[in-house]
């Protein structure tokens, strides 16, 4: 192993993975953005209700970041570190972060808000994000589509079958939506350029993102890594496509 694969390793597999920032990989890798905005959007949308929730919300950078809140917001997050990092970023802009864990129920009344929210939810409960809603109430996320990074998650883990590369399709979600009885009022989707510099920021990703390559340890995919690190040392950035589409949903009445 070369001695600048050795040093990007333990800088990567020792850099904290707390919360939702990204920030670490800044000029380690690149991913182009959805040409419609989530932040802008969502900042949009908490500036026109009176109660607002937030769900799966990470460390609460992406909340933080959208603008003045809405005079009752919540947000929910299930990861220990990440509930004490969304408490002290989202405490003092007036929201309060429930730690919950991502199984129903919500720990909320039904019909509590006027807008519930998520960017990349791991799971997406519609009867609940239904239940919580108002009468007239809006679902507005982004989430992760099918296939996402899959270049990466096959060099490491083989071909997948179609029904892992077609899991989590826009379609479903917009079935899903009108089965628990919301009117699907957007939806678009993006394939969209990644590419990973070196091999620590391959490592920072699969240590964030944990479920892209399940079971992911340095120490068990050491050999890949350095043939992973050999070809970009040779070949150039590492060139992958996230899947990311936009879903909003309205709740009739």
């Amino acid at each position: 192993m070369s001695p600048t694969f050795d040093r990007l390793v333990a800088e990567a597999e020792t850099v904290s993975v707390d919360g939702w920032d990204f920030s670490w990989l800044d000029g380690r890798a690149s991913e182009q953005r959805p040409s419609w905005g989530y932040q802008r959007m969502l900042g949009e949308k908490l500036a026109g209700v009176q109660a607002a929730l937030d769900v799966q919300t990470g460390g609460g950078e992406v909340l933080a970041g959208a603008g003045k809140l809405p005079p009752l917001m919540a947000a929910t997050e299930s990861w220990p570190p990440n509930v004490a990092k969304a408490t002290r970023l989202l405490h003092p802009l007036g929201a309060v972060v429930v730690a919950n864990e991502d199984e129903p129920p919500l720990p909320f009344g039904d019909a509590a808000f006027d807008l519930v929210t998520s960017r990349h939810p791991v799971t997406i409960w519609w009867d609940e994000i239904a239940r919580v809603l108002r009468p007239g109430g809006t679902y507005f996320s982004q989430q992760v589509g099918p296939a996402s990074v899959f270049e990466l998650v096959e060099f490491f883990l083989g071909p997948q079958p179609e029904e892992v590369r077609n899991a989590r399709h826009p379609d479903d979600a917009a079935r899903d939506a009108a089965a628990a009885g919301l009117e699907v009022t957007d939806l678009r989707s993006e394939r969209l350029r990644t590419e990973f510099n070196d091999i620590g920021a391959v490592i920072y990703f699969l240590r964030k993102v944990i479920w892209m390559v399940p079971g992911f340890t340095v120490g068990h995919h050491r050999e890949r890594l350095r043939e992973l690190h050999e070809r970009i040392e040779r070949e150039g950035p590492f060139v992958a496509h996230t899947a990311r589409f936009l879903i909003e949903a309205r709740k009739p009445g």
